[in-house]
């Protein structure tokens, strides 16, 4: 019995909550040991190629004229280079539970904010409570430790890093909707993905301490687990998940895996990393997800 359009597209964004609520926990495990940009920007290159092989074998367009490439490349920078070099750099410094609750209760507001700017959406009443529910959580989340003296400067480093990261990824989303209405979704992530880790892997290899070491491939079970589990399921995947839910459902609509995946990712780091979830972290995260379900409530 053939699923109906609503359905599938339940089932995919099911699919999609899970994969993303996992890939902190994977790319925690591989920046650990293998430079951020060549673990991140083989990934993402060989995604990218594989997915434009498979529409080449089907007969299927993969070239786009020179105007859309220009545009998809920056997007790609964004997305995927900046996006990813920063955010993985800031993994090395917080737990993988904490990065995924401020980048998926931050994802929504961000998209929001972005789309206002844009004149796609009006602000109102409820945004600005959504607003100052979201400062209040990241006040709850670091400033006792701030007041106390006791902040660590690499963990609100890499704090920072996750959120720019996000953001980041946030606007290149809502300036990509409109291309995602003239492109498959998988000929689109497939350049995406490609140009996205070529650049990662050039900046890497020209500036990224033991990123031509790492070239040697001998980076051990663990990373090289995670990284095909990046490959498959992340880039493969639920990043074509995405876009094809963002072309139909909207950047706002497909934002609400935020409820969810933190939940999993938060799960997954006391688990495997043993990673502890204080009284005040807890609250600052749950007023950070109250926040954004505002902005989501329709």
């Amino acid at each position: 019995m053939a699923l109906s359009t609503s359905t599938r597209q339940r089932v995919l964004f099911a699919i999609l909550c899970v994969v993303w609520g996992t890939t902190w926990l994977a790319m925690k495990a591989g920046v650990a040991v293998v430079p951020p940009g060549i673990f991140s920007g083989l990934r993402w290159t060989l995604a990218g190629a594989a997915l434009l092989a498979f529409r080449a074998a089907r007969r299927q367009p993969v070239l786009v004229s020179l105007l859309v490439a220009g545009r998809i490349f920056w997007l790609a920078v964004l997305m995927i280079a900046f996006n990813a070099v920063i955010m993985l750099y800031g993994l090395r410094y917080i737990g993988s539970g904490l990065a995924a609750v401020i980048s998926s209760a931050l994802t929504p507001i961000a998209l929001l904010g972005f789309a206002v700017a844009m004149g796609q959406e009006r602000f109102n009443r409820r945004h600005i409570y959504a607003l100052a529910l979201g400062i209040a959580g990241i006040l709850l989340l670091f400033g006792p430790q701030a007041l106390a003296g006791k902040l660590d400067t690499a963990e609100l480093l890499g704090a920072a890093g996750v959120i720019i990261g996000n953001l980041s990824y946030c606007f290149a989303s809502v300036v990509a909707r409109p291309m995602m209405r003239t492109l498959p979704p998988a000929q689109m992530v497939g350049l995406t993905n490609l140009m996205g880790g070529l650049v990662l892997l050039a900046g890497s290899l020209a500036f990224e301490p033991g990123a031509w070491q790492a070239m040697r491939l001998d980076w051990g079970v663990v990373p090289w687990a995670a990284w095909w589990f990046l490959v498959l399921a992340g880039s493969l995947g639920a990043t074509v998940i995405y876009f094809f839910l963002v072309r139909d459902w909207g950047a706002s609509r497909t934002g609400t895996y935020a409820f969810i995946s933190p939940v999993i990712a938060v799960l997954l780091g006391i688990a495997v990393f043993g990673e502890r979830v204080h009284l005040a972290d807890a609250a600052g995260m749950a007023l950070m997800l109250v926040a954004a379900g505002i902005v989501l409530r329709k």
